[in-house]
């Protein structure tokens, strides 16, 4: 007898649908699986006739042919399992061949006992079932509330193979799909964060700087002395950039639903991700790759911030991959059969030592450095990569008096509130641009028309230029960095003031720091 079931394979972070056909014969004795399988696919047969067997029914020893449909593409990964079971089972005629095997998409793991495990992809097999008019989605528990965000699609999450099985011999009758509360969620856990900057003593150039990076969505550099507060004041970023749009939302946990970093039973990433990874990470851990392309850390922290903790600790090639992404936000990942784009817009926030030892430029220790070493350390970091931050921002120790005092700064929601005011003015600024939603995303040719200065802030800014020995790039960002200050002081012009500030943010560009 011969069935078909649907299933659904990942591809970057959208869903391709999957027929799978299960053909039975009474000549041979073998199992074949065709249509690209790998090897967890290949063994998937093992697993199925384990799980068939502990809930009652026999595994035919007969010959059965598995085609995954369409056969040129590749097929990866164990969440095949459950179609294939329920193929052979009705091919068999040990249930009941029924019209819902054509109207739900159905995917999990089958342990040796039948239990089902989670997969990979929940959400993006939701929304691509959804798009192509299936009834339902079927999967492991653990994974219903993840897809069931997809609004208006029902989702069943079901423990186990027998459970499926009674689901398909009631028709779905009698089984609720799975709901969820959206609002709360969503939109009641967005304000809730470990960390806030009312925590921080002293340092209000440093938190003046990373409200301006929060407003305008730019890439930021702190370079200091050990213990002056670099790490801390990166890892509250967090809590002063806007919410997530549920938009944003469900683009990013689609990513990390496909890396299968989501927490159990987590439904949706609901504020913006913190990504730290190691400076000994690998170039394909950073941007993404494999035999079977997985999103990296890049990928990971879109919509959100990827910090880099000791910035010339990484490998120079794993820094130089990044230049493309940050300037595209997005990155293609090219392979024989397959070529598969992961979104990057993130903010990347790096934080450095000044020098080997710590000290160079600290206002009360001395540098033990060598000759030459600084100038050696700062150019692990290349004039490219440097570039593309549009914030340097100098790091100072923490006075004593300030470390002990009582006062209390200003809270996260205080500064957040300035934030929004200040992304909702780019939003309307940027209404008609498509995939323009803050300053550092301008074009060269939306900058000329958005950043015109007047005659003293021209001149000023030409002044910083030929002393600094800036690029056309650096220029750009000047531009969209004073833009964002402009912004945040609820002006439509750029005045000199705002140029002024910008330029205070370059002072770390290699030809003037310390200089």
């Amino acid at each position: 007898m011969f069935i078909k079931t649907f299933g659904s394979a990942v591809y970057g972070v959208e869903a391709i649908t999957i027929t799978i056909e299960v053909n039975w014969t009474s000549q041979g004795k073998d199992y074949c699986i065709v249509g690209l399988p790998d090897s967890a696919i290949k063994e998937s047969m093992q697993r199925v006739e384990s799980a068939i067997k502990s809930i009652g029914y026999g595994m035919p020893r007969t010959r059965i042919v598995v085609n995954l449909a369409p056969a040129d593409l590749k097929k990866s990964g164990t969440a095949f399992d459950l179609p294939i079971a329920l193929g052979v089972l009705c091919a068999s005629e040990q249930i009941g061949s029924s019209h819902i095997f054509n109207e739900y998409i159905m995917m999990g793991e089958l342990s040796l006992d039948g239990e089902l495990r989670s997969i990979r992809g929940a959400l993006p097999i939701a929304v691509q079932a959804r798009k192509e008019g299936f009834k339902g989605l079927i999967l492991p528990e653990t994974n219903a509330r993840e897809a069931a965000m997809v609004k208006g699609f029902p989702v069943y999450g079901m423990r186990n193979l027998k459970e499926v099985i009674q689901f398909i011999s009631k028709e779905g009758i009698g089984i609720d799909p799975v709901k969820i509360d959206l609002e709360n969620e969503f939109y009641k856990s967005q304000e809730k964060f470990e960390s806030d900057f009312a925590e921080v003593k002293g340092q209000e150039n440093i938190k003046r700087a990373l409200e301006i990076a929060a407003s305008g969505g730019h890439n930021v550099i702190l370079i200091g002395p050990p213990g002056a507060g670099k790490t801390m004041l990166a890892k509250r970023l967090p809590s002063i950039l806007p919410p997530l749009t549920l938009e944003e939302a469900l683009e990013s946990t689609k990513i990390h639903s496909v890396a299968g970093k989501l927490p159990e039973h987590a439904s949706l990433i609901n504020k913006r991700p913190f990504r730290s990874p190691h400076h000994t990470i690998s170039d394909v851990a950073l941007v993404g790759g494999g035999s079977n392309p997985q999103p990296g850390e890049i990928s990971l922290a879109h919509h959100g911030v990827l910090f880099l903790d000791e910035l010339p600790e990484f490998k120079r090639t794993v820094l130089e991959v990044m230049r493309q992404p940050i300037e595209e936000r997005k990155v293609t990942i090219s392979r024989a059969r397959i070529a598969i784009d992961f979104p990057t817009s993130f903010m990347l926030v790096a934080s450095m030592n000044p020098c080997p030892c710590g000290f160079y430029n600290h206002p009360e220790k001395k540098c033990t450095c060598p000759p030459g070493s600084v100038s050696k350390y700062l150019n692990r970091i290349s004039g490219p990569l440097l570039d593309r931050i549009d914030l340097h921002v100098e790091v100072t120790p923490v006075a004593f008096t300030q470390l002990t005092s009582m006062q209390s700064a200003e809270p996260s929601q205080v500064i957040r509130q300035r934030v929004i005011e200040a992304r909702k003015i780019q939003a309307e600024r940027y209404a008609e641009m498509n995939g323009v939603y803050a300053n550092a995303q301008m074009s060269a040719k939306e900058l000329r028309k958005i950043c015109q200065l007047d005659d003293n802030s021209q001149q000023l800014l030409k002044k910083a230029m030929e002393r600094l020995n800036l690029s056309a790039r650096a220029y750009d960002r000047i531009l969209k960095v004073a833009r964002t200050i402009a912004d945040l002081a609820s002006s439509e012009q750029i005045k000199t003031e705002h140029i002024a500030e910008a330029i205070h943010y370059r002072n770390l560009d290699r030809e003037g720091w310390g200089g």
